[in-house]
């Protein structure tokens, strides 16, 4: 009989309020899901695109991820090891202004995840009249996320559609 892994239980979580928030409560639009398997690296990724309802301007991405240590730790039952999975947060955006504009969603973001490693990326093509800039910022759990956490997941998802709410009040000023 199959055996979930921590992290097949948590992406099901994920998915599940995720998909319940676009579904039920129509205050998100899930715009895009990935599963993949890296069979060169045997690592596992699942990334759940989401935008606030109806406004496209904010994505959101939960972001889970396993590698083959992670789930060998877990499926021989390594003795010490503490099987889990990384999370990573991501927002993207179009600014026009990334100098004054990339400080103010790293603020919005630091203040919302003080703990946790904030990094931006910016992306832009190239002699394009106007200039625009497609910003993802990312939050970095650096730690391990196991089961213990599964009931941190709706608070989590709120979270994360409240921080998105500010960064597309603050991007329409």
């Amino acid at each position: 009989m199959f055996d979930p892994t921590v992290y097949d239980n948590l992406k099901v979580g994920f998915e599940n309020h995720l998909y319940d928030m676009d579904n039920l409560d129509e205050r998100i639009q899930i715009t895009g899901r990935k599963d993949r398997l890296e069979m060169a690296v045997m690592s596992r990724e699942f990334i759940l695109q989401f935008c606030l309802r109806d406004r496209l301007e904010v994505t959101g991405e939960v972001v889970l991820s396993s590698s083959l240590e992670e789930l060998a730790a877990e499926i021989l039952e390594t003795p010490g090891a503490h099987p889990g999975c990384r999370l990573e947060l991501r927002f993207g955006m179009i600014v026009k202004e990334p100098e004054t504009q990339c400080p103010a969603i790293r603020s919005i973001l630091q203040q919302s995840w003080p703990e946790q490693r904030v990094c931006q990326n910016i992306l832009y093509i190239f002699d394009e009249q106007p200039s625009t800039f497609n910003v993802t910022a990312h939050v970095y759990f650096d730690r391990s996320v196991n089961e213990d956490q599964m009931g941190d997941i709706p608070e989590l998802c709120e979270h994360i559609v409240n921080v998105m709410d500010q960064l597309l009040q603050f991007n329409n000023q």
